[in-house]
């Protein structure tokens, strides 16, 4: 059951803001119209209220007439279809695909009407269309390269672990990355789970740090407990990829800001409401990036945080 969610403003942008600009694919719409949104919104979750929540503050600041018509799946699949259809049948002139299930349906099914999707891993996961554009989770591997050279600074070896039909190009950008940086970078191939024991041994007289990568084979429930024991026995950090890693023992881990993620697509909204093609849009990455430390690992591993570090994290697990 769609709920609608209308967002209202005394101030509305300027007539000729709104107005499509010939050959745009954009969803413009005349001065004074209400916007019609329909949010298809995948799972129930935190992030994906927080996302949302940040998209329609940034409309409504923007003093945009806004109706959100809301389509939560609840983690069901089957449920994209269908909200895809209705939305459609109402003419609405944005979807906003938040998450993989409802992202994965509007690639498909919503070639006509523009497509902003967020909570999605990579850019790989928007397709190719025309009419689709979003903010990806997936951080560059700068920017990360950039935060394990401040958190920590004395590591200069980087062990990597990734299966290369999912990750070789995300590893080839690192390793001139690190280069560039002045690091280390020693990347092991694990194909299958067999794999995995031996690649993690030939990294410990190698590698300072084990920095991990959103990788299905490597990362994932079963790979859980060998890859933190390694980390722990060898005294090599382990960078994880959120907060639950954390909590189970990683060192520290990148998370993202979901409240101004949904700003981030918010302000596509407006461009794409003023006739920009939603392809003319790159996707982009979070711009904010917050972080989780593990001081009870720290001391494990004998590594000491700065207090700035430790007065940044968002959250400190002790």
């Amino acid at each position: 059951m769609r709920q609608p969610f209308v967002i209202s403003s005394g101030i509305v942008l300027a007539a000729a803001a709104l107005l499509a600009r010939p050959g745009d694919s954009g969803a413009a719409v005349p001065a004074g119209a209400t916007l019609r949104i329909a949010a298809i919104v995948s799972q129930d979750a935190g992030p994906y209220e927080e996302a949302l929540g940040g998209f329609r503050s940034h409309l409504e600041q923007q003093g945009l007439k806004t109706q959100i018509d809301l389509y939560p799946l609840h983690g069901d699949a089957a449920a994209a279809s269908p909200a895809l259809q209705r939305a459609r049948q109402d003419r609405v002139d944005l979807i906003l695909a938040l998450g993989s299930l409802g992202t994965q349906a509007a690639v498909h099914e919503a070639q006509d009407v523009p497509v902003l999707a967020g909570l999605v891993l990579t850019a790989d996961d928007l397709g190719r269309s025309a009419n689709v554009t979003g903010v990806v989770l997936e951080f560059p591997v700068e920017t990360e390269l950039r935060w394990l050279q401040r958190l920590l600074p004395r590591q200069r070896n980087i062990g990597v672990l990734f299966n290369p039909m999912e990750n070789q190009g995300r590893i080839d950008a690192a390793a001139r990355a690190a280069k560039a940086m002045g690091l280390n970078l020693f990347a092991r191939k694990v194909e299958s789970p067999k794999d995995l024991p031996g690649a993690l041994d030939s990294l410990n007289n190698r590698a300072d740090v084990l920095w991990g990568v959103a990788d299905q084979i490597v990362l994932n429930p079963q790979t859980v407990k060998p890859i933190l024991l390694f980390s722990l026995r060898n005294r090599i950090p382990f960078v994880g990829l959120s907060a639950t890693w954390v909590k189970a023992g990683a060192l520290y881990a990148l998370d993202r800001d979901y409240d101004d993620i949904g700003r981030q697509l918010g302000e596509m909204a407006v461009k794409i409401v003023q006739g920009a093609a939603p392809g003319a849009l790159q996707p982009a990455p979070p711009r904010k990036v917050v972080y989780c430390v593990n001081r009870r690992t720290a001391r494990l591993l004998k590594l000491d945080f700065q207090d700035s570090v430790l007065q940044g994290a968002q959250a400190v697990i002790d």
